[in-house]
């Protein structure tokens, strides 16, 4: 799982800038209007719990969240839609697009333009997702063997030692058993979420990096866009 870091890192710094124009706080919201169909209660819906910390940490504003949740109910709003699109990349990397849209005529189109205007296409279904697997994917800040010893003591998949930490991986069924079992152990847990995590990667260097990195974030700027997952290296 090497190549994981150097990717979600370009994400993390460019959701702060997302945040600052309100364009992250439409994704989340979206997720959050997804998630409170199972239940509007946090305590008895996990899906929704780690949507929430994921707002909360963004400073998402409590109205924000409260309209989000209500939508879910309201009968008068247009449906939100989860679709799942393949794609290929510069060099051939792998790509996988979450979205949560009202109106799929709408995203796919400017999906598929996007990918072609910046040096992607859509790829068919299944051409692309076998090279991923569905993980639990837990950051903590803390580094060093002492804090990589607790997180394997907690019944992890796997875990390597980042710049900016440590990645643990789960079965998203574990998340947030393995999430509590880690904060209770006093260790700082900065994101919590499932992912789709590549099980090969594809190496990518040179001109196709800055363009693999163009069309990432092009695709990601896509308000219907909730996540965009790679397997370059």
């Amino acid at each position: 799982m090497s190549g994981h870091s150097k990717w979600a890192t370009t994400k993390r710094q460019k959701a702060v800038v997302d945040a600052k124009r309100g364009a992250l706080f439409t994704k989340i919201g979206n997720q959050i209007a997804i998630a409170a169909r199972g239940g509007t209660d946090p305590a008895m819906n996990p899906s929704l719990a780690m949507v929430l910390e994921k707002a909360r940490r963004a400073n998402m504003p409590k109205a924000n969240i409260e309209r989000a949740i209500a939508r879910a109910s309201d009968k008068s709003s247009a449906a939100l839609i989860e679709e799942l699109y393949e794609a290929y990349g510069p060099g051939g990397v792998g790509i996988i697009i979450e979205v949560a849209t009202d109106n799929k005529n709408r995203t796919l189109p400017a999906v598929r333009h996007t990918l072609d205007k910046n040096g992607g296409r859509m790829a068919d279904s299944g051409s692309v997702m076998f090279q991923f697997s569905r993980k639990g994917v837990i950051e903590i800040s803390e580094k060093g063997e002492e804090a990589l010893m607790t997180v394997l003591e907690a019944g992890v998949e796997d875990a390597t030692e980042e710049d900016e930490g440590i990645t643990v991986y789960t079965e998203p069924s574990d998340l947030m058993k393995v999430k509590e079992s880690l904060a209770s152990s006093g260790l700082t847990i900065t994101s919590a979420e499932v992912q789709y995590v590549p099980t090969s990667y594809v190496p990518i260097e040179g001109d196709n990096a800055e363009k693999l990195e163009k069309l990432l974030n092009a695709v990601d700027d896509l308000d219907d866009v909730t996540n965009v997952y790679t397997n370059a290296e």
